[in-house]
C-alpha cells in the first residue's frame, strides 16, 4: 500500500487488496505496517489511536476476517498506550470468525539520522515488551514489525516458526541499503518462510517508503515480488518444503546457544 492520512480510504483501499488476494486463493492475509494512517506528522497517528478492543478500525479488521473466511494480520494499527502522548504500534490476527486472537506491540523503535532525514519513534511510541507467536492452521507464526528485522534474536526467543511476517514501512534510504538482504537471512537463519509486506511510494506527506514487499521461502528463494505501488504478493505454505531443508541441514538442531 501507499498509506495516506484519511483513515477511510486506506480501509477502502486495503478492503480491495483483500478481495483481490481472496480471488487468488489467500487463506492468510496480511497488511503494511500503519496500513491505516500515514499523516503529514506523527502525532496524526497519534490521534488515530485506539482503545484495544474497541474502533472503527478493529471493527474493520474483525468483520474483513469474517466476512471472507480468512485469517487476517493487521501489520500495525495505534493503539493506546500508558502515556497520553504515545501510541503503541500494534499488529493483531484476527482468525476467520472475526476474533483478535494475538496482538504484538512493536519491540525495536527506530532512530536513524543522515543528512535531512531523521525519524525518532520513541519520541511517539511506548515500545512493547514481549515477543509473539501464534498458532494457526497454517502453522506457528511469528509477529515482528519493521525495525524489529534487525534483530535476529527476537525470531529466535519464539522457537521454531513456519513462518514470519514482517510488515513495514521502511525508508527507502535503508530499503535499497539493507531490506531484501536482512528478509533473506531471517528466513534463512530460522529456516522459514517469510512474507514481508511493506508500504510502497511516495506518500502525501513526502516520505518515501521502500516497499518490495516479498515473500521467501526456507531456503532464501523469493517466491513473489511487489516494488512499489498498492498490490498483493502471495504464495504457498509447504510444510514439505520447510521439512526437507530442516532434515537435509539440521541447522536449528546444531545450534548451541
Amino acid at each position: 500500500m501507499v498509506s495516506g492520512p484519511r483513515v477511510a480510504d486506506n480501509l477502502a483501499l486495503a478492503g480491495r487488496l483483500v478481495d483481490e488476494a481472496v480471488a487468488q486463493g489467500a487463506q492468510l492475509v496480511a497488511l503494511p505496517e500503519y496500513f491505516p494512517i500515514i499523516g503529514a506528522a506523527d502525532a496524526d497517528r497519534v490521534r488515530a489511536r485506539e482503545d484495544f478492543g474497541h474502533g472503527p478500525i478493529q471493527d474493520w479488521l474483525a468483520a474483513t476476517a469474517q466476512k471472507h473466511g480468512i485469517w487476517v494480520f493487521a501489520g500495525s494499527i495505534p493503539l493506546t498506550a500508558s502515556l497520553p502522548d504515545k501510541m503503541r504500534n500494534s499488529s493483531l490476527a484476527y482468525n476467520p470468525a472475526g476474533e483478535c486472537v494475538a496482538r504484538y506491540d512493536k519491540m525495536h523503535l527506530f532512530g536513524f539520522s543522515k543528512g535531512e532525514e531523521s525519524y525518532d519513534e520513541a519520541a511517539f511510541i511506548e515500545a512493547g515488551s514481549q515477543p509473539v507467536a501464534v498458532d494457526t492452521p497454517f502453522g506457528r507464526i511469528a509477529l515482528s514489525i519493521c525495525y524489529d528485522l534487525r534483530f535476529p534474536e527476537l525470531y529466535r526467543a519464539q522457537g521454531a516458526v513456519d513462518l514470519i511476517l514482517m510488515p513495514a514501512a521502511f525508508t527507502d534510504t535503508t530499503g535499497r541499503a539493507h531490506w531484501e538482504i536482512l528478509l533473506r537471512a531471517r528466513a534463512i537463519e530460522n529456516q522459514c518462510y517469510l512474507l514481508a509486506v511493506g508500504q510502497g511510494g511516495r506518500h502525501e506527506n513526502g516520505r518515501l517508503t521502500h516497499g518490495n514487499s516479498m515473500i521467501v521461502d526456507p531456503w532464501g528463494e523469493i517466491l513473489d515480488r511487489k516494488q512499489k505501488g498498492p498490490g498483493v504478493v502471495i504464495a504457498d505454505l509447504d510444510h514439505a518444503r520447510i521439512a526437507e531443508i530442516r532434515e537435509s541441514l539440521p541447522a536449528l538442531a546444531h545450534r548451541i546457544l
